[in-house]
């Protein structure tokens, strides 16, 4: 890097939190720009899962990023702990899938099937591993690798490294406008200031469209509500993240699980609603019949980015390289995190841009 670069990043939840912080980490002054608090979007109802080989069934573009991230993960939560002096809870402590009748065991049992990394349990098997699963299931998939991170927490500690490698955050100042002019980049805030920087990225999440940009690939980006319940587990205790057709249940050391999570196509709308509870609920006790006797602590909403085809807009914009994206990540922001951050520092420290980014291009 000849100069010092200076960059503007819009949004502070964990996308933008986890480039802010690279990009500092790599020389660069950034200033990063929230509208709300640091996390307080979708991120704060993300129940922190890094499981790629269920959300990648496909086995494509999203399944290779997936593996990717989770593989930087250990050295990305050790950084980020060290630096922040914080400690985050994050555990590789497998994942479950449920089969609950016998369509969906022949499918996740071919899924299996040459996966040196997966494991088909029958029936007995699998409740032997959770004894609390329903007696009606036909079986599991063990994917061992697989874990999760506590987010909060998380989130506290990427902010602090933030700070500590020099970011300026600017929270409760909501951008409403990105301009290209000469070298670089003006952003506008909602009270009238102008800022100025060698480049931006939007990690704007679902808000992309709202910005001044004159850019499509911003525009298409939509808001798909999840509403996620947190408990407190008073039944068998679970060893394994539990995933089933209908919601997933994630269990933290301190005895609560999070239940996840709605897929609710209804614009900006931010409420945690009756049925979007009740639905959760039932879909727990059939899986795990004893969430019936677990207490009811919280529902959170978060609005989570989603683009055309399912893959994260990452990379430079079609009007400028001034402007780079490092949103649309959907349910997979926490998981895509360390390699996001390592692609958008690679592309504005090192010039250098990954092969992935190929089909990661905004406006695709």
């Amino acid at each position: 890097m000849s100069r010092r670069e200076d960059v503007v990043v819009i949004g502070a939840g964990i996308i933008g939190c986890a480039v802010s912080r690279e990009l500092a980490r790599r020389g660069a002054a950034v200033r990063m720009f929230e509208a709300r608090t640091v996390g307080a979007g979708a991120t704060q109802a993300s129940a922190g899962m890094l499981a790629p080989y269920i959300e990648g069934h496909a086995r494509g573009t999203l399944f290779e990023l997936g593996l990717r991230s989770l593989a930087m993960y250990d050295e990305f939560l050790r950084t980020v702990s060290e630096d922040s002096e914080l400690m985050v809870e994050y555990r590789r402590c497998g994942t479950l899938e449920v089969a609950t009748d016998a369509a969906s065991a022949e499918r996740l049992r071919g899924m299996a099937e040459g996966e040196p990394l997966l494991q088909w349990l029958d029936r007995g098997e699998a409740r032997s591993r959770e004894a609390a699963l329903a007696t009606s299931i036909e079986g599991a998939v063990l994917a061992p690798g697989h874990g999760y991170v506590a987010v909060p927490p998380l989130m506290d500690a990427l902010a602090w490294s933030a700070l500590r490698h020099g970011v300026q955050i600017e929270a409760a100042h909501r951008v409403t406008g990105v301009r290209v002019d000469g070298a670089g980049v003006t952003i506008t805030t909602d009270d009238g200031t102008s800022w100025s920087a060698g480049r931006a990225v939007i990690a704007a999440g679902s808000w992309a469209g709202f910005l001044e940009v004159n850019d499509p690939a911003a525009a298409s980006v939509r808001p798909v509500r999840g509403q996620l319940l947190r408990l407190h587990w008073r039944g068998t205790p679970l060893s394994h993240i539990v995933w089933g057709p209908d919601c997933y249940v994630v269990p933290w050391q301190d005895r609560t699980v999070l239940v996840g999570a709605t897929v609710e196509d209804v614009g900006f709308d931010e409420r945690t609603t009756a049925a979007g509870v009740r639905d959760l609920l039932d879909a727990a006790c059939e899986l795990l019949p004893e969430t019936w006797r677990a207490t009811f602590i919280e529902a959170r909403v978060g609005l989570r980015p989603a683009t055309p085809d399912g893959l994260p807009f990452i990379g430079a914009s079609t009007l400028s390289d001034r402007v780079i994206y490092a949103t649309g990540h959907y349910r997979n922001g926490v998981l895509l995190a360390p390699l996001t951050a390592s692609l958008i520092a690679d592309l504005i420290i090192d010039g250098h841009e990954d092969p992935a980014l190929a089909a990661l291009r905004p406006g695709r």
